[in-house]
């Protein structure tokens, strides 16, 4: 069986790497980051998909229904509301300026502090979200098949990083875009097939399948009865949106893609397109969910305490050899299309926010644009290998808090440059930003103890409107009305 996980993986990097051949650019600073502005945005949209899904998305959130019921679709509501106000408000802003980095925007609107503040926001936000999603793949890849050999695991996080950066190191942007439509299109596929066997052990068919994800405990998806729940219906639908807002819209990942578009109009259908089909996809996982399930009592399993494991145990020994082969497939796909992308905009936001690269960069900035972007596969690496050394449940739940913490401070920001024209004290901001998660930390701390809510993902709220407020306090009086 290890034979055939190996196999399925070699195979799919060969065809990755033909694809890379077939549309790799010449090098220049202007394809690596934008891949010219020439990509058709159907095809951005297709690859979006992929790269938001991730592996920690395949596993986890079929693994969340046991504890958590079909509660999830609500935050995926939300999260739709949020592509639609990417789309009308923050997108219209970046094809206006013409930006290559979106906290170009903040040197702009209120100082060269606040533009370095965001970018290293993102810069922190991204490494961790992104090499939480990579440590799936490695870690299943090592007990799937290379802890067998005799391979430390070590090795295998190098090898695994190694083989992303040999496949983006020249491309850049143009390349990304072409190999997350491969990537979308095996992981939809591999979540299709597994659903596939998993109902056929089970004797169902569609109908089937639609009825008894009706009559099972865990289909509720809506909690209006409870508001101090995390969980509660409108607590969901607007943690959803801003967590997209945040996540996508003032992400250099999401929004470097969406620049490469030939037009705002462009843009705007491909991010309105993409997060309508996310709806859908996470439905499936979250029936999936409940097909494993009911496949683990049908056969008197018992199931990971882990949400997160449930899939992997079932995939790797109960459900059979193509079922295993369909969901490295499919996880694979899955993780390299987020890390990816997630690397080419570390290095992109480095070589323009940090050094102030241009995209009519000469032979020597391309050259330190390509040793940045090995720096970046090894910060990537190290972030694999500590992400691994912390023990979570859920690994969605854990990057869902973390980013509340780490992209709220960008929220107000954003906020307050948009809604306001009001300058600001700019040699200020960095100190407010890293106030303003620990404050946000002890309100919810302070919340939970006297009047026992808990506080969900809308502690980016908090953050964001604590970086606001801390804004206004800042604002500086010679620099009254601001345009941008």
């Amino acid at each position: 069986m290890a034979q055939g996980v190996l196999l399925t993986f070699v195979l799919y990097l060969l065809f990755l790497f033909l694809i890379t051949r077939l549309t790799r650019r010449e090098g220049s600073n202007a394809d690596f980051f934008l891949a010219g502005r020439t990509t058709p945005w159907w095809i951005v949209a297709i690859g979006m998909l992929g790269d938001s899904i991730s592996g920690v998305t395949f596993v986890s959130v079929p693994g969340m229904v046991r504890g958590m019921d079909m509660t999830y679709l609500q935050l995926v509501m939300g999260f739709f509301v949020g592509y639609i106000v990417i789309a009308y408000v923050l997108l219209p802003l970046y094809y206006r300026l013409q930006l290559v980095s979106i906290y170009t925007y903040l040197e702009q609107r209120f100082g060269r502090h606040s533009y370095r503040t965001g970018a290293l926001f993102f810069l922190v936000s991204k490494l961790f979200g992104a090499g939480a999603k990579l440590f799936l793949i490695t870690l299943i890849l090592q007990q799937l098949v290379f802890a067998p050999l005799g391979v430390p695991y070590l090795v295998t996080v190098i090898s695994v990083v190694a083989i992303i950066w040999l496949y983006t190191q020249r491309g850049g942007m143009g390349t990304i875009i072409w190999t997350d439509v491969l990537q979308t299109a095996c992981l939809v596929l591999a979540l299709i097939l597994i659903i596939y066997v998993v109902s056929t052990e089970l004797g169902l068919d569609v109908p089937g399948i639609v009825r008894l994800v009706r009559q099972d405990p865990h289909s509720r998806i809506f909690i209006f009865d409870d508001w101090t729940s995390p969980l509660y219906f409108w607590k969901q639908i607007v943690s959803g949106t801003f967590i997209v807002i945040v996540m996508t819209g003032l992400d250099q990942n999401m929004m470097q893609k969406n620049l490469t578009c030939r037009s705002l109009r462009e843009a705007r259908t491909n991010m309105l397109t993409y997060g309508f089909g996310f709806l859908p996809l996470n439905l499936l996982f979250l029936v999936l969910g409940i097909l494993l399930l009911h496949y683990g009592e049908a056969h008197g399993l018992t199931l990971p305490e882990r949400g997160d494991d449930i899939l992997p145990f079932l995939a790797s020994g109960h459900l059979g050899s193509w079922v295993l082969i369909f969901f490295t497939l499919g996880i694979t796909a899955a993780s390299f299309s987020n890390a990816d992308s997630a690397l080419t905009s570390l290095t992109t936001s480095v070589c323009t926010d940090l050094l102030g690269m241009k995209l009519e960069g000469d032979e020597t900035s391309q050259r330190k644009r390509w040793w940045i972007h090995l720096g970046m596969c090894a910060a990537f690496a190290l972030m694999v290998l500590f992400i691994g050394s912390i023990q979570q449940s859920s690994l969605l739940n854990t990057i869902f808090t973390a980013v509340s913490y780490t992209y709220g401070p960008l929220l107000g920001l954003y906020a307050f440059g948009l809604f306001t024209r009001r300058g600001v004290r700019d040699h200020l901001t960095p100190y407010l930003c890293l106030l303003s998660p620990f404050v946000s930390y002890g309100v919810s701390l302070a919340l939970e103890t006297v009047w026992g809510y808990k506080v969900g993902y809308e502690i980016l709220l908090f953050n964001g409107l604590f970086t606001f407020l801390g804004l206004w306090l800042l604002r500086d009086p010679e620099k009254k009305e601001v345009l941008v």
